[in-house]
């Protein structure tokens, strides 16, 4: 009798543990589930931009600037990094993701820019990992809520550190996605700031090929343009497939909804242009994983990784050859963006030419206020 209740007892064992294993994806999307409609959820507190606490990323004297800054600014709304569960959207204080965004996400994407222009990077209340798993219109609420700080840090940033001064604005994955609203409301709507404007990267963002904010960059040595892609490996047609599915983007009344058969805008870091030209390897500047490193340092670049080419809308790119260029973490993680970046070195002197190239440009920008 002890024989086949200890044998009951490990049938029943074995099959929930390979029920959970089975329903594991479907058991963590619950658990992110704020379980609330946004309608009556309470948000939490609004950051206050005039405080230096409300920016991930601010110069030492961000009024004044120094003679040893570079000539540009950088305005940079980083990726996804709250998961979900307690709210829709991230409180601003949240440890785990203030962690994550500076041992990160910083240094790989905000890292580029750091040689091109000082560095603001507001906190805002992102949409959580969850609100990009479900059709829900929820999840569009909450990402549609992120955007009021995003406008709130810009405006901020242009009425009480810009002085004139050229600036790029930088967007990672959600980040990406306000900043093309961004781009369309605060910029492009408003000449005497477009003219500062050296460029804009909308780093695996859709952003409709049909209706961009601003005008698509066709070359490197061309300022007040667009760069913006969404990548997948050139071996997995289903992934190329489901980032134009997928995606959202922004469309009347400030509504995000699907490119219904549209094709995503599709920049070539390799070439330095929205183009459907083959980049070989060989013109990649150097790809980095940069995760983990202190602040300020540059890491160590890894060129003749990847080959790339805009294909349906699509940036198509060899799998790197590098173990460290490669995904890892757990399945939250993976949903986000990758802890390396591949185009690092590229991003880097594409910028540095875009200031240059508006600099040169005869107008009144000035470099320094």
């Amino acid at each position: 009798m002890k024989r086949w209740i200890f044998l009951l007892a490990a049938v029943l064992t074995a099959v929930l543990a390979l029920s959970a294993y089975v329903w594991r994806i479907d058991i963590l999307r619950t658990g992110l589930d704020p379980k609330q409609p946004f309608q009556i959820y309470s948000p939490p507190a609004a950051p206050d931009y005039s405080r230096p606490d409300a920016w991930a990323l601010l110069p030492p004297h961000p009024e004044t600037g120094t003679a040893a800054d570079p000539p540009a600014d950088i305005f940079f709304l980083g990726p996804t990094a709250y998961n979900g569960g307690a709210h829709w959207n991230a409180p601003i204080d949240d440890r785990k993701v203030d962690r994550q965004f500076r041992q990160v996400f910083a240094p790989n994407y905000a890292g580029p820019f750091q040689r091109t222009g000082r560095l603001f990077a507001p906190r805002y209340r992102q949409a959580s990992l969850y609100t990009l798993m479900t059709l829900r219109e929820d999840a569009r609420e909450a990402r549609r809520f992120a955007y009021a700080d995003v406008a709130e840090a810009f405006r901020r940033y242009i009425a009480a550190y810009n002085s004139g001064r050229p600036f790029i604005v930088v967007g990672v994955e959600q980040g990406g996605t306000l900043a093309a609203r961004l781009l369309a409301e605060e910029i492009a709507a408003k000449p005497e700031i477009k003219a500062r404007l050296a460029g804009a990267y909308l780093i695996e963002a859709a952003t409709p090929a049909d209706a961009p904010p601003i005008t698509p960059c066709l070359r490197r040595q061309e300022a007040g343009c667009l760069a913006a892609w969404v990548s997948a490996y050139s071996d997995d047609p289903q992934r190329a497939k489901d980032v134009v599915d997928r995606a959202l983007v922004w469309g009347d009344g400030a509504q995000l909804e699907n490119l219904h058969g549209r094709l995503p805008l599709c920049f070539n870091p390799l070439i330095g242009g929205t183009t459907t030209a083959l980049a070989p390897a060989k013109l990649g500047l150097g790809a980095a994983n940069a995760t983990g490193l202190e602040w300020g340092a540059r890491p160590p670049f890894l060129t003749r990784q990847v080959q790339a080419q805009c294909k349906d809308g699509v940036l198509r790119i060899s799998r790197p050859k590098a173990s460290m260029l490669k995904r890892q973490g757990d399945w939250m993680d993976r949903q986000k963006a990758p802890g390396f970046n591949l185009f690092y070195a590229d991003l880097e002197e594409d910028s540095k030419a875009r200031v240059a190239a508006l600099l040169a440009a005869p107008s009144k920008v000035t470099p320094h206020p």
